[in-house]
């Protein structure tokens, strides 16, 4: 069986904990069904229906349905396109509402206004920010999911302009990127401090190539990194994205998909170093699917986070779960 699939995942199935807790996910993927990954509504819907308590999601960009014509530079219009008309059925379906898009667009541009205003409009109202990630592969023929960007992108002047546009337009600045790449991200924060910053899954431990068999060192210099980006206000973290193959736990190579009591085994010391440098208010569990769906099933997931919540005060938990996202993404969140 296909690791990620179905059939997969079926072979293990928890109960839900916590069931009543509303939960907002702030990061997931669509793709068309010819799309790299494909993952629609319908696939959304069957996993945040599956017994958790999703009130509702945010879209973050993954190169989906850009434009095939017109200017370069506009094409990924198409994707937030694309998702808005997915968000407007998601209201009037029996799931989760997509509330919030994160689009893609190069702030290196003279003319970005002109991209975040075809953003604006083709959101529909839904529009909240851009992810230009960082993300810069060191071994890119032995990872999963190589990230491409340019390297020195963080300290481009172009670039950085184009985060303040950002902040100054009321949007919210997403990356993705490496552990290695984390002092970059808190440098550009620095440079940048009316812009809200989301760190994407806590930085990326990698654990595959030169990172193989050697998870206490990367998380000695992944956590001196945490701590270092944790003084800046305007850094506020997803916690999650760790379950994907090139972190390097291996679940991705299984016969059979993680557990929840497996993912706290493995990773609760970064989770819950996180929490304790940046504090609940700025960080938000987040699903990554389909992505994590190589490892682990969306109910093992936020089973997962359930449990690593657990010694937090309730009120810390529902920042955690969707207090944090909302505010960030400014979401309209549907009453309890």
């Amino acid at each position: 069986m296909e690791p990620g699939s179905d059939q997969w995942l079926a072979q293990h199935v928890e109960d839900v904990i916590d069931p009543d807790r509303p939960i907002i996910d702030p990061h997931h993927h669509l793709w068309p069904a010819d799309g790299a990954l494909p993952y629609g509504l319908t696939e959304l819907h069957g996993d945040t229906e599956d017994g958790h308590r999703i009130q509702g999601t945010v879209f973050v960009e993954c190169g989906a349905a850009y434009r095939t014509d017109g200017p370069d530079h506009l094409r990924p219009v198409g994707e937030t396109a694309f998702v808005a008309e997915q968000a407007e059925r998601s209201d009037q379906a029996d799931g989760a509402p997509i509330l919030g898009i994160v689009g893609r667009a190069d702030l290196r541009l003279d003319g970005l206004d002109e991209v975040l205003d075809a953003h604006a409009e083709a959101g529909r109202g839904r529009f909240r920010g851009i992810r230009h990630a960082l993300a810069r592969a060191p071994e890119p023929d032995v990872m999963r999911i190589p990230g491409r960007a340019p390297a020195g992108l963080a300290q481009d002047p172009a670039f950085r302009a184009g985060v303040v546009r950002l902040g100054q337009r009321g949007l919210v600045y997403d990356s993705w990127h490496y552990h290695h790449q984390i002092d970059d991200f808190t440098e550009l924060a620095a440079a940048t401090p009316e812009t809200t910053m989301v760190l994407d899954h806590v930085g990326t431990p990698i654990g595959v190539g030169r990172y193989a068999g050697q998870r206490d060192e990367v998380f000695a210099d992944w956590s001196a990194a945490i701590d270092r980006a944790a003084t800046r206000p305007n850094i506020v973290v997803k916690l999650g994205g760790l379950a994907m193959p090139d972190n390097g736990f291996g679940w991705d190579r299984r016969d059979r998909p993680a557990t929840s009591e497996e993912l706290v085994a493995a990773q609760a010391r970064y989770y819950h170093h996180v929490i304790e440098r940046f504090g609940p208010d700025r960080c938000m569990f987040e699903s990554n699917f389909p992505v994590d769906r190589w490892s682990l099933s969306y109910r093992t997931f936020w089973n997962s986070c359930k449990r690593l919540a657990v010694q937090y005060s309730p009120a810390e938990q529902d920042r955690m779960f969707r207090g944090t996202a909302a505010e960030v993404y400014g979401l309209a969140v549907p009453a309890d």
